[in-house]
């Protein structure tokens, strides 16, 4: 094949003849800092943090956001979920740990409130652990269970 048939094939005439600019080409050493740049940025990327020490441990089998507002009234609401939670947590066939993360002043409340759905006989089976975070954090209870 000839030059012309094969710019023809892929079109660069017809590019010529719309009155396109023709793409300059870059030389290869262009090519190659640049990918080179788009790595070292990507390598540079932040990782997620590290998890606290009780969320390292087993496999979450719930987890839920507690709402500011029901959580700064003590909610009814807000209370018999918290019970439903420690319900599960003590229905689990391996023991389970529940995660709190809340504001400090709210812990009273919140362990109070998920003890109050954990039986007696499988109050052993069930561990409780407040994670301290700050106001502008998302506060949470999460239920896990060792693996």
């Amino acid at each position: 094949m000839d030059a012309n048939r094969i710019s023809n094939v892929c079109g660069a005439d017809a590019c010529r003849a719309a009155g396109w600019p023709r793409r300059p080409r870059l030389p290869g050493a262009v090519w190659l800092a640049g990918a080179a740049a788009l790595l070292a940025m990507a390598g540079c990327a932040q990782l997620p943090g590290e998890a606290p020490e009780g969320a390292k441990r087993g496999s979450e089998v719930f987890r839920f956001a507690l709402p500011p507002d029901a959580l700064g009234a003590h909610d009814p609401q807000l209370t018999a979920v918290l019970g439903k939670a420690g319900a599960l947590a003590a229905a689990q066939k391996q023991p389970a740990t529940i995660l709190v993360s809340a504001l400090g002043q709210d812990f009273p409340y919140l362990n109070q409130a998920l003890w109050a759905g954990v039986p007696a006989r499988a109050a052993t089976r069930v561990r409780l652990e407040n994670l301290t975070v700050g106001a502008g954090q998302p506060y949470s209870v999460a239920i896990r269970v060792a693996e």
